[in-house]
């Protein structure tokens, strides 16, 4: 089977030009590889194993949300990379298909028609409520009558996990209120923000609380501001994500860790922030003493939180 660069999106006639041949197919955006996408790439792993066939994900991006409404970019609980690399690691080819207006177009049948002779469906896996394609017509009754003159069956699974249906949204909105812990339980893991260290204006190492401020190749699903104990490449560190309210009175949303106990140059590095709790709200304080009183506290609290963690 066709080897993939991790950080390539394909367009449709090079996804119809892979040699993949029999492949059960699971289709969607995949951000963040949740528990219920992993049940999906369970269940296409499966399909596929029943079938003597390869299972693969065909991941769109943009997310053709980002398409119907082309003033909106859609905030990601995970970049791409990161995303294919998840489903990659359950078992499942992913492969990244560009989504644009004439893919847009296409019928969910004439669609799954021309990813031939590269990659020959004969299963999908969908929820009750999946449908892609043309005016999304291509719902699972739809795709199951069509299948059987082509050749495809339809697998159907069931959307819930531990009693609910888990979604990128319900994520995004766990994070939008602070809340680690849920969306720590709807990912399976704890949700991260990936960037690039960039230098930022030397504050944080004057009051010798020395950060990592990162900078994004993707729009992140920021969570609400405030403080976090989380992991920085693996490591203790105390997280802020805000506008630094006591030296500023309008400033920009920064995302920012301080790593516990570690020293060294991290600039112009990638950096994976995993936030694992959150200690409280931004604040504003009245001095620079009250400020630096309050960080010392905050790396204790994270030093509890993260014992035996990192």
């Amino acid at each position: 089977m066709t080897t993939l660069a991790m950080n390539r999106v394909h367009s449709l006639d090079e996804v119809a030009a892979l040699e993949i041949g029999p492949a059960a197919l699971a289709l969607g955006v995949f951000d963040g590889v949740h528990r219920g996408h992993q049940a999906l790439l369970s269940a296409t792993r499966e399909a596929a194993a029943a079938r003597r066939a390869h299972p693969v994900a065909l991941v769109f991006d943009p997310s053709p949300i980002e398409v119907i409404r082309n003033d909106l970019t859609l905030e990601r609980v995970a970049p791409l990379r990161e995303n294919l690399a998840a489903i990659a690691e359950a078992g499942v080819q992913p492969i990244a298909i560009r989504f644009d207006e004439p893919l847009r177009d296409l019928p969910a049948e004439v669609f799954l028609d021309r990813l031939g002779p590269g990659i020959r469906p004969v299963a999908v896996v969908m929820t009750p409520a999946s449908a892609f394609g043309k005016d999304r017509a291509g719902t699972p009754e739809h795709l199951a009558t069509a299948g059987a003159e082509r050749g495809w069956e339809v697998v159907r699974l069931d959307p819930e996990v531990d009693g609910g249906v888990i979604s990128s949204t319900r994520i995004r909105r766990a994070l939008a209120d602070g809340d680690v812990l849920a969306a720590t339980n709807l990912l399976g893991r704890y949700p991260a923000l990936t960037g690039t260290v960039v230098r930022g204006d030397g504050r944080g190492r004057e009051l010798g609380f020395p950060t990592a401020n990162l900078a994004f190749a993707y729009r992140p699903a920021l969570p609400a501001l405030g403080i976090y104990a989380g992991l920085a490449n693996g490591l203790p560190a105390v997280v802020s994500i805000g506008r630094r309210p006591t030296f500023h009175t309008d400033g920009q949303v920064i995302a920012e860790a301080h790593l516990l106990d570690w020293s060294g140059d991290l600039y112009d590095q990638p950096l994976r922030v995993e936030l694992v709790s959150r200690l409280r709200d931004e604040e504003r304080f009245a001095s620079v003493p009250e400020l630096v009183a309050q960080m010392d506290r905050d790396a204790s609290a994270a030093r509890a939180v993260l014992s035996g963690i990192a």
